[in-house]
């Protein structure tokens, strides 16, 4: 290398250092130590290895980047304008302020270029992982000899904070294992967290830590050597498992006096320091200007455009050889692509055969049985569970595990549920396919950042959450979810389906499949659930999130259930009927979806006039919305017991006879209500005649 050309690659490094300075102090808030201390990482990769097409984001074969220390926003923001991305030097001016396209942390489908939402210190680095993995299953699935069509890598930049989060070693455990060898991880070894120096509290051995897992770890790389890093990029390039390039940097590199200090981490360098910072450097361009050379240098258009062309002409030939693989190739990455006629006919008839049976069923066992008709008919999807298959029933028949090295569409993630959420997420970001995952739901507590990252970023991910209640029995309170359905409802575009029965589960599949702009939850249940209603016409109604189950012509009560608890309000409606109490029994599968429903439909089947009573074996606090100020809730509002679960329905009072006394008492409270009010009718009628007549 040239000393003009490495003069050069140090000015380019530089343009990254003077944005982020200058964002960061237009807006007096972000994190310019990062983009400061990798930006001779990110020249050395973005110039010169990453394969891009600036005029398209979404090209198919694009190499990924992620960003995992999302605190660092700008760098990934300088990236994206200095290569050529439409991604403008005002955007970067608007840095955090409000409906700009610079948030404070990278956020998918705000910011063209954006691979994942970044900011939750590890989830970059676990979606990473996931992508690698999408790679590696299409490659192995679509290519064909002298037709390699996937063939693309997966970087990511992340710091000392993704590694302390536990979710790193979940994620870089199972990439080590699945022999990820087009990942490739760069390190910000600079020993800074907010706290200062971090050795008082992360002194692990991490290259060690690394090659346990089966990576391959390059250690003590010159984070600001161009040579040192070039030679380090064709060493990763050319491992046979996944890559941790130990970078040595020093955060804030550039800057005079804060350079190497925890000041430098979150904070403006301030107007002072930045003159003196551009002056070490020799930078002499003003703020938000980059010298017409270093723009030049940096733009990607061309060089991304020549990439894409070449990739176009390969992938013709493909088509032209393998033609139903290259529409099936299209149809999968296609985001706004509906479910398949196989697949919607394999919905369908999971559901129709559900209603027919009427079978008492556990409705993990009813979600198998949707999965044993829609797994073959649907190749884009991928399953999988955190250690619990044989109890999620997560497998389906012809499914082929994905274990070790291998490739396949069930995936055993191990004890890993945060791990596994964020992988979902990865692949569900690449493209080419629907992942969903199982554990139980009292183990969605250490998912639960992954399910609200999914829904924040509006995948289409399903997670499949079984053992939903005390229903579970002897496992006792540790595995008794109370308050997790409510936390999963609490989180905004979450859907979360707790079904009734066979043909509910069916009707959740389906619309959790066809949903594309979030991710659903389904609650199911260990124990056997009877059939619950009749007619095949409810199976939209269903789908609508809440409909009446039972419906007499003199009904003076609602009773209102979700999952196991519907039959317990229907056997409630039966004794009610024994003493002339005729009450309407209405399941809510899904709250989310019903309360987008119109007023109309919301009002006609939970109707205003009625007293109103909610059942549910979990907190109580989410359906006073639907039984209103006086109305009644028998739920579970104290942790579980271990005992046998008919027994712990009877201690907790999810019983009909308690739901049935329940009913009762609030209708003699109504009646009681009304008489007081017909007397204060009839006292206002007589003081006004007494007005009168005076």
């Amino acid at each position: 290398m040239t000393i003009e050309n490495l003069a050069l690659r140090t000015q380019c490094a530089n343009a990254i250092r003077a944005l982020a300075m200058d964002a960061v102090q237009a807006a007096n808030s972000g994190h310019p130590g990062m983009p400061m201390g990798m930006a001779d990482i990110a020249e050395a990769l973005w110039r010169h290895r990453l394969r891009h097409d600036p005029a398209d984001p979404r090209w198919m074969n694009r190499d990924r980047f992620v960003v995992s220390n999302g605190h660092g926003s700008m760098l990934l923001y300088a990236l994206l304008h200095l290569s050529g991305y439409a991604l403008p030097i005002d955007e970067l001016r608007r840095f955090r302020q409000l409906h700009s396209r610079t948030p404070g942390h990278p956020e998918v489908g705000v910011t063209p270029g954006v691979e994942t939402t970044t900011g939750p210190l590890g989830q970059g680095i676990s979606n990473a992982v996931g992508m690698a993995l999408a790679e590696k299953l299409l490659a192995e699935e679509f290519n064909r000899p002298g037709h390699e069509v996937i063939d693309h890598r997966t970087y990511v930049f992340l710091g000392d904070g993704c590694l302390m989060e536990g979710i790193s070693h979940e994620a870089c455990s199972l990439a080590g294992t699945w022999r990820l060898n087009k990942l490739v991880a760069f390190y910000d070894d600079n020993g800074i967290s907010i706290d200062g120096e971090v050795g008082g509290w992360f002194s692990d051995d991490t290259p060690g830590r690394f090659e346990a897992y089966g990576w391959t770890v390059l250690r003590n790389v010159d984070g600001h050597d161009a040579v040192a890093l070039d030679a380090a990029i064709e060493r990763a390039l050319a491992a046979d498992r996944p890559v941790l390039v130990c970078c040595k940097t020093r955060i804030g590199q550039g800057s005079p006096n804060r350079a190497g200090t925890a000041k430098a981490h979150g904070e403006a360098l301030g107007d002072a320091e930045i003159a003196l910072t551009r002056e070490a450097l020799g930078w002499s361009a003003a703020p938000f200007e980059v010298p017409p050379a270093i723009a030049q240098a940096w733009s990607a258009r061309e060089k991304g455009a020549a990439l894409h062309q070449a990739w176009q002409e390969r992938f013709a030939a493909y088509a032209h050889e393998h033609p139903v693989l290259a529409r099936e190739l299209l149809r999968r990455h296609r985001t706004d692509a509906p479910l398949t006629a196989q697949v919607e006919a394999a919905l369908a008839s999971a559901a129709s055969g559900a209603e027919q049976r009427k079978a008492s069923v556990a409705t993990r066992k009813a979600s198998q049985q949707v999965l044993d008709e829609v797994g073959p008919a649907m190749p884009e999807l991928i399953g999988g569970s955190a250690d619990l298959t044989g109890s999620n029933l997560t497998d389906w028949k012809g499914h082929r595990a994905l274990k070790g090295t291998g490739t396949g569409n069930h995936v055993h993630y191990g004890v890993r549920e945060f791990g596994m959420a964020a992988i979902m997420n990865g692949l569900a970001l690449h493209g080419g396919f629907r992942p969903f995952g199982g554990t139980f739901l009292t183990f969605s507590d250490y998912a639960r950042n992954g399910v609200r990252m999914s829904a924040l970023m509006k995948l289409p991910v399903i997670y499949v959450f079984t053992h939903d209640s005390i229903g579970l029995g002897e496992d006792g309170p540790t595995h008794q979810p109370v308050e997790h359905a409510s936390s999963l409802r609490l989180i905004p575009g979450v859907d979360v389906w707790r079904p009734a029965d066979a043909t509910e589960t069916a009707v959740a599949w389906r619309q959790a499949l066809r949903r594309m702009d979030g991710p659903s939850c389904l609650l199911l249940t260990r124990q056997a659930l009877p059939h619950a209603g009749e007619g095949s016409e409810r199976i939209e109604s269903i789908a609508r999130g809440a409909y009446v189950l039972r419906r007499p012509e003199a009904e003076c009560v609602a009773l209102l259930a979700s999952g196991s608890e519907v039959g317990v309000a229907l056997a409630a409606a039966a004794l009610l009927a024994e003493e002339g109490i005729e009450a309407r029994v209405v399941s809510v599968p899904c709250m989310d979806v019903f309360e987008r429903q119109d007023a109309a439909w919301r009002h006609a089947v939970i109707p205003r006039h009625l007293p109103r009573v909610a059942v549910e074996a979990g907190s109580t606090g989410l359906w006073w919305k639907f039984v209103g100020e006086y109305g009644d809730v028998v739920g579970l509002d104290r942790f579980g017991e271990s005992a046998p679960a008919g027994e712990l329905f009877k201690l907790f009072g999810l019983t009909a006879e308690v739901v049935a006394e329940r009913a009762r008492r609030l209708l003699a409270n109504a009646a009681l209500a009304n008489v007081a009010l017909a007397n204060v009718a009839l006292a206002n009628v007589a003081l006004a005649n007494v007005k009168e007549a005076a």
